[in-house]
């Protein structure tokens, strides 16, 4: 096994990664990029092919180069933003070493180590940016271990092909959950099951208005002051295949089962329905497992920061989780904002 010395070390090659690594290259750093998975997309090559984000291609661009429009123009799908990932790197070549699996960050006297399956690195600065997809999130229900029909997470889903005819599912009230029953709902016979009402946003918001209220609130909150929340506004963007199922009326959702049986799911008054399927569209978690023998994670499972610096560990960033490493930073602009500012604080420490 290798041992080799770097000043930066970034673990993911996915959006956040290569954001902070184009302004590491602008601030000509040391540095390297270790991602696990076998070809460049980050996760956006794991998620089912309709997946649209929510956002035009010019409000969803890492910086210094723009994302082409889609081929017939609306939203960008899953694989074009792995086409324009895959250029990005290749562009500003980028020093990417793949497939390296990190197995463990560990501190050391004056760098920290990072473990892989190709070796291990010592570095002055560790930029953990693996993000989400890999830690999908599930709710324990009782009964969730006797049903004998299939259970399938957001991460699992390839597309709608799967359930012509069945009876289906499907749990959670964001964007996922949305866009996956308006695919389904066209084949099968769908239930839509939410903690409390979903509400889409008004047709004219889309993520570009979400990032832009995103930062105001992370403003204010820096000044000790109030501002609305996204969710003030709403849960669901309105894109056009959600706009499709809004005026089928596919788009009613029932209040949370307590129980899962055998055969489907039941509600406290007794109610059950009989289902073959149950998608959980119910989120992800960080994945920091990496992370664990530095012990920084507080009650919540978070790791507490100061913008995106670890406060138990000061050589560790952390880069593209969502709005406790920056606003709206596991976006593709809001990654990119939020590298902009980490690097320019890791260089001026050199």
């Amino acid at each position: 096994m290798t041992s080799s010395l770097v000043d930066v070390l970034v673990i993911g090659g996915g959006q956040a990664g290569l954001a902070a690594g184009y302004y590491l290259r602008r601030a000509k750093a040391d540095f390297v990029i270790l991602d696990a998975q076998d070809t460049p997309g980050g996760a956006w090559q794991h998620a089912w092919p309709s997946l649209r984000l929510f956002s035009p291609a010019q409000y969803s661009s890492l910086p210094g180069r723009m994302m082409p429009p889609p081929p017939g123009g609306g939203y960008p799908s899953a694989a074009h933003t792995v086409a324009y990932l895959s250029e990005y790197e290749r562009r500003y070549q980028l020093p990417i070493i793949r497939p390296a699996r990190v197995r463990a960050v560990r501190r050391g006297i004056d760098r920290l180590t990072v473990e892989t399956d190709v070796g291990t690195w010592q570095a002055r600065t560790v930029i953990s940016a693996t993000g989400t997809w890999w830690r999908p999130y599930v709710p324990y229900y009782p009964g969730v271990r006797d049903f004998r029909g299939q259970q399938l997470h957001t991460a699992d889903y390839r597309g709608p092909q799967f359930f012509h005819g069945r009876r289906v599912v499907i749990v959670g009230g964001a964007n996922s959950a949305a866009q996956i029953l308006a695919e389904v709902s066209t084949v099968a016979e769908t239930t839509w099951v939410t903690l409390r009402p979903p509400r889409l946003l008004p047709d004219d918001i889309d993520g570009r208005a979400l990032f832009e209220l995103a930062t105001r609130r992370y403003q204010a909150a820096q000044a000790g002051q109030n501002a609305p929340r996204v969710a003030d506004l709403g849960d669901i963007v309105a894109v056009p295949p959600v706009r499709d199922a809004r005026d089928r009326g596919v788009l009613k959702a029932e209040p949370m089962f307590a129980r899962i049986t055998p055969h489907g799911v039941a509600w406290r008054d007794g109610t059950e329905l009989a289902c073959d399927v149950i998608v959980w569209c119910t989120g992800f978690r960080p994945a920091l497992g990496h992370l664990a023998p530095l012990r920084l994670r507080g009650s919540d499972g978070l790791i507490p920061t100061e913008g995106t610096r670890a406060l138990g560990e000061p050589r560790l960033h952390l880069l593209g989780y969502g709005d406790w490493t920056g606003p709206a930073s596991a976006t593709l602009i809001g990654a990119s904002r939020t590298a902009r500012d980490m690097v320019a604080e890791i260089t001026a420490q050199r």
